[in-house]
């Protein structure tokens, strides 16, 4: 029956306890110890039958228990101290405010009130940072994994840090799946819905009080959505809602199921994404000064925003094109092709043909947007190929992902040496005080003081770790381990129940783990390249390092999810599943189904080591490792990803050396084997060592550096802060630059790249004279004159580069460094002079070469036109 009127019923506070409302639908809650003790103090219970969630606690608890404490004045103090420092935090003066002096900027101010107004200013900036999906908080389940709760991090960290900064994203109706396990062990899905009424949820709205709804144009139709936002500090996240009036029942899923759905569903979302996300922040007022596409999905922005500035602010397509890509970001997070989205030519024109039309471009110039190789004619449309050629910052997330990026995408800058092509690496971090314990927290800000979460590397307080008594430590994180496993059992009790399982089942998990034994968590998400069954390979012998020695037990908690359309990953849930009751290990090892941020936060906090074990390179970065060494986890893992960068000697283990194989079998078959032997020799035994008082010391020693070394190093932090300083701040100072003066600068850079362009295949390196003969010594100067034909550019339109280095065994120069040549003027015959002295530090067999590249004032780089020559 469908209703004739709806209503939002508000949850109804008495008016003293009205700061729990603005509280509630701030997420600064959920790194707040303060804000989030309040809550699970005004009911314990309720908070946890809510997944955390204050907005539904407000609407669902008795009104007698909030009669009851708006007379508890130790409550109503606690209350207010959270609202101070709520309004403290709004502010504070931040790191943005000291690193852009004089700019001003397009802020959130939530002290207005909690719909977070937004105040305008002359020479303003914004950042608007799109994702497919957001991991904030635990009853906000739109998340599937690492990307997302990197995403959420990054938010955070850009409210601490006081970044101008708006999230883009989609509002999943049924958000990610919720997993459960059959009595084989099978991964099923169960997809709940989402009520976004009672979540920290706020729809946005006009002047009218009607909601506030933008359009986006599929073939044949427009498809309607409107507008939610979560409050995450002093940033708003904006997300798109398809499932209302007059949107047809196909329509109404496209925020159904995040990764859900097929081909047409994923460019469905995509489009949404992309085109409606920028049409949303033009509705809701926003002037975006830089654009950071978190992966490729949402790639298809840059074209809405080439289409506006053509159709709008009447721009040529390649002067529009110009604007947009000197203000785009992007961040690649895979390092394999096969993650990522690839449409077919037919299907990309039959959803954004119209763009073509507005460019002006055929089909074929059109699809070349997103192909490497422009001439091939028969290859899919890459969101990750559009977003790099319509970005001129990118990078990979971890320093071994930039190099796996570089050597992948390659093929978009020909004649550029791999090294120098330009993805960079910006190592991911995770948000410290939403990973670390409540109490490990209490314990750091005590010794370490309250900035330990956002202090840099070099920060003299990171000296004080050795004040943190090593009981203490220890002691703390043996409650931590309890704590863990108290959940775990509480979390497989309800699973075994809702399943219908046998008492003797439910009664063997409430005693599963045990909380004084070395435990080794693993969880993350379920693809065949982490090898989550490696430690499998030696039955026997994991068996004995399980169970051999009754006084050094050793016990495993897994946790996972595998994609719902992965049949290999879910069999490896199986095959986990199977391996316990098969060999009895119901208390050793356990699998806790429908892995969430919650358990995350507990696994990461109540574990002894940390393990992972991908196939190098193909872990881009990983980040759960991070967490758990914020906890004092040292990690057990392959050298890649993040811990390839880390001190994993002082803070953990390697499994190998950063072996590659070309033999998958053979490099299981070695690395379980080193895995095993790190066990017994090394993890095993020094757990396990304790002095008369009881105490690991050295194994304290180890927990101690992997907080000191990894905390402020692997923190968002310092991450969005080198987002900020390298990208950001970059990418909006160029916007500023390039549409100043009706766009002056860019129509004179776009002119000036086709005229590059028609006259840069007529570039010709004449004559280079080398002081020197073949054999010279080290700190040797050799002078180098060099004579171009520029044809009809100039020396104000290239720079010439002198480039050298050591000769591999190919015959080509590796790892070289480039000099730029001085212009001297021309000669009677009309060609450029240049010249330069170069000294080789090294002995050996060294080895130069000359190279063109273009030069112009407005250019991010000398790589963006794609252009380079080199002396034959």
């Amino acid at each position: 029956m469908q209703p004739i009127r709806t209503f939002n019923v508000s949850p109804s506070l008495p008016q003293r306890l009205e700061p729990l409302r603005k509280l509630a639908y701030n997420l600064h809650w959920d790194w707040n110890v303060e804000t989030k003790d309040l809550f699970r103090r005004l009911d314990a219970d309720l908070w946890e039958s809510s997944r955390h969630n204050p907005v539904l606690m407000l609407g669902t608890i008795n009104q007698a228990r909030l009669m009851e404490v708006v007379e508890d004045e130790g409550f109503l103090a606690q209350m207010d101290r959270a609202a101070r420092q709520l309004e403290d935090y709004f502010h504070e003066r931040t790191w943005y405010q000291k690193q852009r002096t004089g700019h001003s900027s397009f802020v959130i101010s939530p002290s207005l009130d909690n719909k977070g107004q937004r105040t305008k200013e002359k020479g303003q900036e914004c950042y608007a940072y799109f994702s497919a999906e957001f991991g904030l908080v635990d009853c906000l389940p739109i998340y599937s994994g690492g990307l997302g709760v990197l995403a959420g991090d990054h938010l955070k960290s850009a409210s601490d840090l006081g970044l101008p900064l708006v999230g883009v994203g989609l509002l999943y109706q049924q958000g990610y799946f919720a997993q459960y396990l059959n009595a084989d062990g099978w991964q099923q899905e169960r997809y709940p819905i989402n009520d976004f009424y009672n979540m920290p949820l706020q729809l946005e709205r006009n002047a009218d009080g009607s909601e506030l709804r933008i359009g986006v144009d599929y073939p044949g139709r427009t498809v309607y959505a409107r507008v939610w936002r979560v409050q995450v500090g002093t940033v708003p996240l904006y997300m798109l809602d398809t499932n209302i009036e007059p949107n047809n029942p196909y329509d109404h899923d496209i925020t159904d199921q995040l990764y859900g759905g097929d081909i047409d569903m994923r460019i469905h979302q995509e489009m949404m994404l992309g085109i409606g996300g920028v049409r949303m922040l033009k509705a809701l007022g926003y002037d975006v000064t830089a654009y950071h596409m978190n992966e490729g999905h949402a790639a298809f922005s840059a074209l809405e925003r080439i289409r506006i500035l053509i159709q709008e602010q009447g721009l040529s397509y390649v002067e529009a094109k110009q604007v947009v890509a000197s203000s785009n970001i992007f961040t690649t997070h895979t390092p394999v092709p096969a993650g990522i989205d690839l449409f077919p030519p037919d299907k990309v024109l039959h959803y954004l043909g119209y763009y073509a039309d507005v460019f002006g471009l055929n089909k074929d110039q059109f699809l070349a947007l997103a192909r490497e190789n422009a001439g091939d004619l028969s290859a899919p449309f890459s969101m990750a190929v559009l977003a790099l050629k319509m970005a001129t910052f990118s990078n990979g997330v971890a320093q071994l992902h930039g190099v796996v990026s570089r050597q992948m995408f390659k093929g978009l800058w020909q004649g550029v040496p791999v090294e120098e092509v330009p993805i960079t690496a910006i190592t991911n971090g995770v948000h410290a005080r939403s990973c670390v314990a409540k109490s490990t927290q209490e314990l750091y800000d005590r010794y370490l003081g309250p900035s330990w979460s956002s202090a840099p590397t070099d920060h003299p307080l990171w000296e004080r770790m050795d004040a943190i008594p090593d009981e203490e430590l220890w002691r703390n994180h043996e409650r931590c381990r309890l704590d863990m496993i108290m959940y775990v059992r509480e979390r497989l009790v309800k699973h075994l129940r809702d399943r219908g399982a046998s008492p003797v089942e439910i009664a063997q998990a409430q005693e599963v783990l045990d909380p004084k034994v070395l435990t080794i968590g693993f969880a993350r998400r379920f693809a065949t390249y982490k090898r989550a069954t490696l430690w499998m390979r030696d039955i026997e012998r994991i068996k004995r390092i399980l169970l051999g020695n009754k006084d050094r037990k050793v016990q495993f908690v897994f946790a996972g999810k595998a994609h719902p359309k992965d049949i290999p990953g879910k069999e490896l849930i199986r095959e986990i599943n199977r391996f316990i009751h098969e060999q009895n290990l119901e208390k050793q090892v356990v699998f806790v189904p429908n892995y969430d941020i919650h358990i995350a936060r507990l696994m990461v906090a109540g574990c002894d080591v940390w393990l992972n074990n991908p196939r190098r390179p193909r872990e881009a970065s990983g980040t759960s490792g991070m967490k758990a060494a914020m906890n004092g986890l040292p990690n057990l893992s392959v050298l890649d990803g993040w811990w390839d960068e880390a001190d994993y000697v002082r803070t953990g283990w390697a499994i190998g050396h950063g072996e590659l194989y070309d033999d998958p079998n053979y490099q299981d078959q070695i690395e379980a084997n080193a895995f095993y032997d790190i066990l017994e020799k090394e993890v095993v035994p020094l757990f396990y060592d304790r002095d008369v008082d009881g105490l690991p010391r050295r194994w304290v020693d180890k927990m101690k550096d992997a907080i000191r070394l990894n905390c402020p190093f692997f923190n968002t932090a310092r991450m969005v802060g080198e987002y900020a300083l390298r990208a950001y701040f970059p990418a909006s100072d160029r916007c500023h630059t390039l549409t100043a003066d009706n766009y002056a600068p860019a129509k004179e850079l776009a002119a000036w790249k086709e005229n590059l362009t028609a006259h840069w295949y007529s570039i010709k390196i004449k004559d280079i004279n080398i002081s020197s003969g073949a054999e010279i010594e080290v700190n040797q100067t050799v002078s180098v004159k060099a004579k171009v034909d520029l044809a009809t550019l100039t020396e104000q339109d290239v720079q010439l580069e002198l480039y050298q280095g050591a000769i591999d065994a190919n015959g080509d120069i590796v790892n070289g460094i480039s000099v730029v040549m001085n212009y001297q003027g021309e000669d009677r015959d009309g060609l450029s002079i240049y010249t330069t002295d170069v000294i080789y530090t090294t002995s050996g067999l060294q080895g130069l070469s000359l190279r063109v590249l273009p030069k112009h004032k407005y250019l991010s780089s000398p790589y963006e036109p794609r252009l380079i020559v080199w002396a034959q």
